[in-house]
């Protein structure tokens, strides 16, 4: 069975594409290998652990593949992006390095048909961030739909669990003796610069940075971003109700993003919204709740499925012109 995609990708059933992670020993990198464990469509290709460093070893491998997935700091990902020559190896890179680069795709599919359409026919595409993904979820739309001003003063409150802070910080919560300041919610980011916040600001499209308060907390994985809505602030006047609705058509269709009834009604019975229930999945769930003074949205998902690993095995699937939820 062939597949041919607008973007002359033609998909092959029969055979296995080559793929290359760079960066396999981090985090997001570990969870991409293991949701490819199981797909007979995919091949990995590796490169010996004394040689991950060359950049003519690892030249070799990104031309050699049909997709490199790129899960490293942001000056190592630029280096081994421009490693490519191969016209048709495709590059998901899930570092910040190229989310605010219009050359590059954006991610997030189900933002618009023109991001699902931008990542069709892309060679390169920057994966979101955890945090950018629960914020965008809920600023885009609001800013699209002219519900919210582009100047509004935005403030974001996400709560995230620690495996999202990396492998030496998930080595200190797994510590044996550990600082007891572990046992409860750390903020940081205390001088409001954080890595996430210039995608949040333009792929939003808001006029300035949000002020972004940040938490690391003693679980392993699951986050919750939220944003409050000061009702006279707005564009034009709406209930907490025609927000509700705004998110319910924009995430119509899509198969990872789910809108709750208002205030969570048959999915929240105890009003409270837990960050790790959707652990392990590339689910994303939007609550709005509060009241028409005060409208709060919150999104809910896996820091590392829909906000790492998920959402770039997702934007392959894609780029492959296959089921977007292959192996999800």
């Amino acid at each position: 069975m062939y597949i041919v995609y607008s973007n002359s990708f033609l998909y092959n059933a029969s055979m296995a594409y080559k793929v290359f992670i760079d960066g396999k020993e981090g985090t997001t990198g570990l969870k991409i290998f293991e949701r490819f464990e199981k797909r007979t469509d995919i091949e990995i290709i590796t490169i010996d652990d004394d040689k991950r460093k060359d950049p003519v070893e690892k030249a070799k491998m990104i031309n050699s593949s049909d997709f490199t997935f790129l899960c490293l700091p942001d000056a190592a990902a630029i280096e081994s992006a421009e490693l490519c020559t191969n016209p048709k190896t495709r590059i998901i890179d899930a570092s910040t390095a190229h989310r605010t680069n219009p050359d590059w795709a954006y991610g997030f599919p189900e933002l618009g048909a023109d991001f699902r359409k931008k990542i069709e026919t892309s060679n390169r595409v920057a994966v979101p961030g955890c945090y950018a993904s629960g914020s965008i979820a809920i600023c885009y739309p609001l800013v699209k739909s002219g519900i919210m001003p582009s100047d509004y003063p935005v403030v974001i409150h996400a709560v995230s669990g620690y495996s999202g802070a990396g492998k030496k910080a998930i080595a200190q919560y797994e510590a044996e003796g550990r600082d007891p300041g572990l046992d409860s919610p750390r903020l940081y980011a205390l001088t409001q610069q954080h890595k996430h916040l210039p995608e949040i600001k333009k792929i939003s499209g808001l006029d300035f940075e949000p002020i972004f308060n940040p938490y690391v907390c003693d679980y392993f994985q699951g986050m919750t971003v939220t944003v409050g809505l000061h009702a006279r602030l707005l564009s034009k006047k709406v209930t907490a109700k025609d927000v509700q609705e705004m998110f319910a058509a924009h995430y119509e269709g899509s198969r990872f993003v789910q809108v709750a009834p208002l205030m969570g009604e048959g999915i929240l019975p105890e009003q409270f919204i837990p960050a790790n229930t959707l652990a392990g999945t590339n689910n994303m769930q939007v609550f709005v709740y509060g009241n028409d003074d005060r409208i709060m949205i919150t999104t809910r998902f896996d820091n590392l499925g829909k906000g790492a690993s998920g959402a770039a095995v997702q934007c392959m699937n894609i780029m492959m012109g296959i089921s977007e939820d292959t192996g999800l």
